[in-house]
């Protein structure tokens, strides 16, 4: 388990795991209790220990798949539109030209990417920031074991899985405030409501969360890159 699955994945999940282990515990465990308890007393802690582990795993790979499929694909139009992208169009202001300038006479130099003009992004800009998206990645290959600008991505990839578990939270929430309602359970329906409203924090902040943090990112990979040097083949 590295530092970035740990800290990106694990830490927002167990933040939003909440509602899911509720729901799971007050209305999936009682189903199978009674029965596990009669074979062996302990078995149905055991058993709920288990699967309140194994609903954190799948809830990891859940929350990932939302942050990027339903918050960082609108937002950010599947790479396209990140700030990594934008930054190297001409009409974008973030760096000063001669900035951009120097980014891109490095990625021709180490990549042979050759980025379009400002006259050829004028007329064709989704082009230009499909080469631009080609040269990133490289950039990224090229940055690997660079710590601050890990440090960045963890921060980043923590802020967008937090809004992706979020959703899944308030679904589950929501679930848990029906079946209180159904079953009048009234503490249950006080739980399940300040839960909804914790949850739609961080999803009516998602633009703000992801936007500034993929800008900070963008900026320091920029920096790294225009300040790394490429080790040079041994023969």
């Amino acid at each position: 388990m590295n530092h970035y699955y740990l800290k990106a994945r694990l830490f927002p999940t167990v933040l939003t795991a909440i509602p899911a282990i509720v729901f799971y515990n007050y209305f999936i465990a009682p189903l199978y209790n009674e029965n596990l308890a009669g074979v062996f007393t302990t078995l149905p802690t055991i058993t709920n220990t288990v699967f309140s582990a194994a609903i954190v795993f799948l809830l990891i790979q859940l929350n990932r798949f939302c942050a990027k499929e339903f918050f960082q694909k609108v937002y950010f139009n599947q790479d396209l539109k990140m700030p990594t992208t934008n930054h190297l169009l001409w009409k974008d202001l973030t760096f000063e030209e001669s900035i951009k300038r120097k980014i891109r006479k490095k990625i021709l130099e180490q990549f042979n990417i050759d980025l379009l003009s400002e006259e050829e992004e004028k007329a064709e800009e989704l082009q230009a920031r499909k080469i631009i998206t080609t040269a990133i990645s490289q950039v990224r290959i090229c940055l690997q074991g660079n710590q601050m600008l890990f440090q960045h991505n963890i921060e980043y990839g923590f802020f967008r899985n937090l809004v992706g578990g979020s959703l899944l939270a308030v679904i589950f929430s929501s679930l848990i405030l029906l079946l209180a309602f159904i079953n009048s359970y009234s503490q249950l329906r006080v739980i399940a409501i300040v839960l909804i409203i914790i949850y739609l924090i961080p999803l009516a902040l998602s633009k703000f969360f992801i936007k500034r943090y993929g800008e900070y990112y963008s900026k320091i990979l920029y920096e790294q890159f225009l300040s790394h040097t490429p080790q040079q083949k041994q023969i």
